[in-house]
């Protein structure tokens, strides 16, 4: 039942003039912003940027902590390490080069083997041999004993630069010819042209196969060529040649087998390349 008209209600309506008083007003200084409004997004800036000032300050301190650091100690002299436990070491007298200085003494820490005698490096001739010639050999005669056209090898070598040569040559009941070179040159580039030089070894008129890489040298390094078939000529008898190429650093290694029956072990040759790259 609705209410007497004369009855007081401890609830009304608020009027119009009343609503707009309350909005006038704003909320009370202590209430928390509503979600989403105005006021709750400017707080949340205000933390956001309060949180940046705090790490930007922290930041800076640090750095001008290290730098201060850093300027005080370059500020301070510098402190004396302790003493060594033996203050001198004895050195030996320098001394001026006489008639029996060498080149090695005087490259004492920059010497190689390979700077050594070369001939020192040489394969030793196997026991019952009979041992033609060993030493050192210059480049015309070589060139005179190896090359068809020994102008033009002796041309291309001078080019390649090549430096000295050792060898060996033996001779076997007459039946095993052996010569052993070892070319050295001023650097790798003309030791690898050298090596890689002997392509035509595979013509038929030559060794009439490609080869085989020489085993327990790194590919690419050596390799070895044994002649398909024996070779003669009226009046003599058939020869059988087998040639080895290796290199190592700016040494060449060459070796010539030639058997005068026209027989010859692959494995003899390549014990033999074998042992003398050991040597380099």
């Amino acid at each position: 039942m609705d209410s007497p008209v004369g009855d007081t209600s401890l609830e009304h309506e608020q009027t119009p003039s009343e609503l707009r008083k309350e909005q006038e007003a704003g909320p009370e200084p202590d209430a928390p912003a509503r979600p989403g409004t105005v006021a709750a997004l400017g707080a949340r800036r205000r933390g956001r940027r309060t949180a940046l000032l705090t790490a930007g300050a922290a930041a800076l301190g640090i750095l001008a902590g290290t730098v201060t650091g850093y300027a005080v100690q370059y500020g301070r002299p510098p402190t004396p390490l302790p003493p060594l436990a033996q203050q001198k070491i004895d050195q030996p007298k320098p001394q001026a080069p006489n008639e029996s200085t060498s080149a090695r003494a005087l490259n004492a820490h920059r010497w190689h083997k390979t700077d050594d005698d070369l001939t020192k490096l040489l394969l030793e001739a196997p026991g019952g041999v009979q041992v033609l010639d060993s030493g050192t050999e210059s480049a015309d005669e070589f060139a005179a004993d190896y090359y068809v056209k020994p102008n033009a090898g002796l041309e291309h070598q001078i080019r390649y630069d090549l430096r000295r040569i050792a060898m060996i040559r033996w001779s076997q009941d007459d039946r095993n010819h052996v010569t052993v070179r070892l070319l050295q040159y001023r650097d790798r580039a003309g030791a690898d042209w050298y090596q890689h030089a002997h392509d035509y070894l595979s013509e038929k008129r030559f060794a009439g196969n490609p080869g085989k890489d020489l085993a327990g040298v790194p590919a690419d390094f050596g390799h070895v060529w044994v002649d398909s078939e024996a070779k003669q000529e009226p009046g003599y008898h058939p020869t059988r040649s087998a040639r080895v190429l290796a290199r190592r650093g700016d040494i060449v290694m060459e070796l010539d087998y030639a058997n005068t029956r026209g027989v010859i072990d692959e494995n003899d040759v390549v014990e033999l390349a074998r042992r003398q790259w050991e040597r380099l």
